[in-house]
Order: C-alpha cells, then sequence, then structure tokens
C-alpha cells in the first residue's frame, strides 16, 4: 500500500525532472534561457523520481561535471561562469537593441544580479 501512495509523488518528480532537463536543452540554443539551473533541478528531481534518470544526467559527458560540482561543494568551474556571463551579456545587448527599455532595464538589472551571484560561488578543486 505504500508504493501505492509513493506513486503520485515519484511520478510528479519525474515530470518535473524531464520538464526541467527539456527547458535546459532548449536553453542550450536560446541565449536567454539558462541551461544549468534546469539540468541542475533536473538532477535534483531525477534523484527523487528516476535513479535511471538520475544515474544517465551524473554521468553524461558535458552535464555530469557541473552537477558532481555542485552536488560535493556548491561550486561553479571558471569555464561555466565564463561562459554563462558572457551568454547573459551578450543576451542583454540583443534585448536592449531588439525590446523596449520597459522590458531590457529590468531584465538586465535581473541578469546583472545573477551574474554577481554566479561570481561568487566558490571554483571547484582541482582534483589530485
Amino acid at each position: 500500500m505504500g508504493d501505492a501512495r509513493r506513486a503520485p509523488v515519484r511520478w510528479a518528480w519525474l515530470g518535473l525532472a524531464y520538464a526541467c532537463l527539456a527547458i535546459g536543452m532548449v536553453g542550450i540554443v536560446v541565449p536567454v534561457l539558462p541551461t544549468t539551473p534546469f539540468i541542475l533541478l533536473s538532477a535534483f528531481a531525477a534523484d527523487r523520481g528516476s535513479p535511471r534518470l538520475h544515474a544517465w544526467l551524473v554521468r553524461h559527458r558535458v552535464f555530469g561535471p557541473a552537477i558532481r560540482d555542485w552536488r560535493s561543494s556548491r561550486s561553479i568551474a571558471r569555464r561555466a561562469k565564463l561562459l554563462a556571463v558572457t551568454v547573459m551579456a551578450i543576451s542583454v545587448v540583443v534585448m536592449a537593441v531588439s525590446v523596449s527599455p520597459l522590458v531590457a532595464v529590468p531584465t538586465g538589472a535581473f541578469i546583472a544580479c545573477v551574474a554577481v551571484w554566479i561570481w561568487t560561488r566558490p571554483e571547484p578543486r582541482p582534483a589530485g
């Protein structure tokens, strides 16, 4: 009976994991949409809903290192920080040129806060 009651919760976690993974994948090609936070959230949800999906994410060639760094030390690699902040800066410039200032200014301010937060995270310690 316990498993029957947990099944809906497990399915909800699984749905969240796949939804976040899909959004993260879209974020790879859409500059304004972040990838890493959605991949991290996907791993978090998959850990509760699908051990198989979680294991795949943690072992993934691209996503795995960021997930492992975040889980072990709440750290972000310098290369990932640089890439994220660069893409965010490009997004702000594109938005400033193509969208109303009523949208671009507050969004740019929010993105600047996120960039500061990213740069204040520790970097993973070198292996060895």
